[in-house]
C-alpha cells in the first residue's frame, strides 16, 4: 500500500522537528516545507529566518526527508502585516499569529501542499488536537494545557481540519524536548520563539516606529493630572504596566500604573493604579461576528467558556445575539480586568474550541 504523503511546516524549532520524527514513526511519507514570511531586508532590528532555515535543513538531513522552501513574504505583507499596522493606528492591539494561521499557514500554504506538492495531509507542530465524529472534525485543546495553542486556531473550519495533522496533540512540551534529545536532534535545546516571528520582542517599539512615527502625547490620570509623556497611543495597550516610565510620580501608595483608556483624537493615554482598579474591570465586551468552527449556532443566548488572551484562564460567559443591534454582547459572570480591543476572544465547551472573534469594544465596569 502506498504511504500517505504529509507535508510538514518546518520552522527550524524543536516542535516541528519532533513532529517530523513522530510522523515517520507512523509510516507516513514525510516532506518538510519551510515558509519564509518576511524579507530580512525589511527588518533592520532582527530576523531569525536564516538561522531557522539552517536548523530546518539540518533536521531534515538527519531524518532523511526532503525540505521544500517557499516565499510568502508578499502575501504576508499584503494580507497580514498591512492589517496589523491599520489595527495599531486605530488604537487596538492585534494578534498577527491568528491572522497568519488563517490566511497564510492554513490557507495559502496548506493549498500549496495539497495541490502542488500532492500531499494527502498538511501538518504543523502546534499543540492542539483534532477529533473526528460522524464525518465532522472538531478542534480540542492539546494534552499539555500549559502549551495549548488551540487559541490561535479558532479560525479553522471543519473541512480544513480534515486535512490537518497535529502530531504533538497527545504529548507534553517536556516529552517533546526529551524525544529531541534522545534522537539527538540539533535543536533539542533551542529556545521557543516568542512574540512576532520577525521582530525581537525587546525591540518591538523600534520596529513599529519604521511604520508608525512617534508623536508625543500626555499621560493623564482619570482625574486629569499630568504624570508624563508617551511616544504615541499606538505604542500602548490596555492593561499595560511596563514602559510607562511614571513609576514614582503621584504614587504615594506605590501601586503600579496601568493603561486603562486611550483617547485617539487627542493622543492621550489614561492610567490608573493597581491591577484590580475598578476602571480596569469590564462586565464583558462587544464583537461583530463569531467564527464558528463547526457551523453557526442558531440561538439567541449561549453560555460557554471564553479565553480573552493566550494563557488567560478561561472564564464563564454568556453570548447574547440581538437581531436589532450590529454587535453581539459577551457578558462575564463577574467583572474581568484588562479586556483589550483587537485581541481575540476564543470560545470553548470544556476542552473543545468552538470558535472565536475579535474584541471590538469592552463594556466597562466604570464609565
Amino acid at each position: 500500500m502506498k504511504k500517505k504523503k504529509v507535508i510538514l511546516a518546518m520552522s527550524g524549532g524543536v516542535d516541528s522537528s519532533v513532529s517530523a520524527w513522530l510522523l515517520l514513526k507512523k509510516r507516513y511519507h514525510v516532506e518538510g516545507l519551510f515558509m519564509k514570511n518576511w524579507d530580512e531586508d525589511d527588518s533592520k532590528n532582527y530576523c531569525s529566518a536564516k538561522i531557522d532555515f539552517n536548523d530546518a535543513k539540518l533536521v531534515c538531513k538527519q531524518l532523511g526527508i526532503l525540505l521544500h522552501t517557499i516565499n510568502f513574504s508578499t502575501e504576508y505583507w499584503e494580507k497580514v502585516f498591512k492589517n496589523f499596522i491599520i489595527e495599531y493606528k486605530q488604537g487596538r492591539t492585534p494578534n498577527p499569529d491568528i491572522l497568519c494561521n488563517k490566511i497564510i499557514k492554513f490557507n495559502i500554504c496548506l493549498n500549496f501542499a495539497l495541490q502542488y506538492l500532492q500531499a494527502n495531509y498538511f501538518a504543523t507542530g502546534h499543540y492542539a488536537k483534532i477529533k473526528k465524529k460522524k464525518n465532522k472534525y472538531y478542534l480540542y485543546r492539546s494534552i499539555d494545557l500549559n502549551k495549548d495553542q488551540s487559541y490561535f486556531l479558532y479560525t479553522l473550519k471543519s473541512k480544513i481540519l480534515s486535512k490537518i495533522i497535529f502530531p504533538l496533540a497527545n504529548i507534553t512540551k517536556t516529552q517533546t524536548r526529551k524525544i529531541a534529545k534522545k534522537i539527538k536532534l540539533c535543536v533539542y535545546k533551542k529556545k521557543d520563539s516568542t512574540g512576532i516571528c520577525f521582530v525581537q520582542p525587546k525591540k518591538f517599539n523600534l520596529f513599529l516606529n519604521q511604520y508608525i512615527p512617534y508623536k508625543v502625547g500626555k499621560i493623564l490620570t482619570m482625574s486629569g493630572e499630568l504624570l508624563g509623556l508617551h511616544y504615541g497611543y499606538e505604542y500602548y495597550t490596555i492593561g499595560q504596566r511596563k514602559g510607562l516610565k511614571i513609576g514614582g510620580k503621584k504614587n504615594k501608595n506605590m501601586y503600579p500604573w496601568y493603561v486603562v483608556k486611550k483617547n485617539i483624537k487627542l493622543n492621550i493615554i489614561l492610567v490608573v493604579q493597581g491591577s484590580k482598579n475598578p476602571y480596569l474591570l469590564s462586565y464583558g465586551f462587544l464583537i461583530k461576528k463569531i467564527h464558528w468552527i463547526n457551523g453557526i449556532l442558531n440561538i439567541l443566548k449561549f453560555k460557554c467558556l471564553v479565553q480573552i488572551r493566550h494563557q488567560h484562564k478561561p472564564i464563564m460567559c454568556c453570548i447574547i445575539f440581538k437581531n436589532k443591534f450590529d454587535y453581539i454582547q459577551v457578558l462575564f459572570n463577574k467583572p474581568v480586568e484588562c479586556v483589550t480591543p483587537g485581541q481575540s476572544a476564543v470560545f470553548y465547551q470544556h476542552d473543545q474550541c468552538i470558535g472565536g472573534s475579535i474584541i471590538y469594544k469592552n463594556i466597562p465596569y466604570l464609565p
